[in-house]
């Protein structure tokens, strides 16, 4: 029998979380309108229906946009335990899905409550394209292996394991995974801030 591999050890555990019916649920526990929901976090109607519906699977940045607006933690919406600690062992990190095949995310982070940042490692399989996105805050990207296609406004970056991007979050980005195998990528990216000007966590 093989012993387990380092992959092996990083695959999320069990049935991948029924998303879409969970922020369905807490919107409307809420009494929140998808119109609402969308002018909170500057996501179309469109998009979070597809969403609630499981069309689309949401980037780990729109989903924190989205928890911060039903003032909950994706933690609670994908029903993973909202662990806060200093130190991480490697063969204890929580992993989860965000629905689309072969693309999960290992947590990092945050080590205490309150954390302005959420260090993540992504992985994304060949031909993926992420989200467009255009909001608040700033993110690292250092690429661990496979290759990406950076779109930066009118940039684009090609990279390579162990290049690094970092940017204002403002400007609208996104990128595809180029290639015939899975992008890791470590992240980095900053708490969205809610309308108190706090933190959410």
């Amino acid at each position: 029998m093989n012993a387990p591999t380092a992959r092996d050890k990083t695959k999320p555990k069990g049935q991948p979380t029924e998303l879409g019916q969970a922020i369905r649920r807490r919107r409307k526990a809420m009494g929140l309108t998808l119109d609402r929901v969308a002018q909170t976090t500057d996501l179309t109607t469109g998009f979070l229906s597809q969403v609630e519906r499981g069309l689309s699977s949401p980037s780990l940045s729109s989903l924190m946009s989205i928890a911060a607006a039903l003032q909950t933690s994706i933690e609670k919406l994908l029903s993973v335990p909202e662990v806060f600690t200093e130190y991480v062992a490697q063969d204890s990190r929580q992993t989860y899905s965000l629905g689309t095949r072969g693309r999960f995310y290992e947590k990092l982070g945050p080590g205490f409550a309150g954390a302005l940042f959420n260090p993540q490692i992504v992985h994304r399989p060949p031909g993926h394209v992420s989200e467009k996105m255009c909001h608040d805050g700033e993110a690292f990207c250092y690429l661990i292996s496979g290759r990406l296609e950076y779109h930066l406004a009118k940039k684009v970056f090609i990279m390579s394991p162990g290049d690094v991007v970092h940017h204002d979050t403002s400007v609208r980005h996104f990128s595809v995974v180029l290639g015939d195998v899975e992008a890791v990528e470590l992240w980095v990216t900053t708490s969205p801030i809610n309308d108190s000007g706090a933190p959410t966590g």
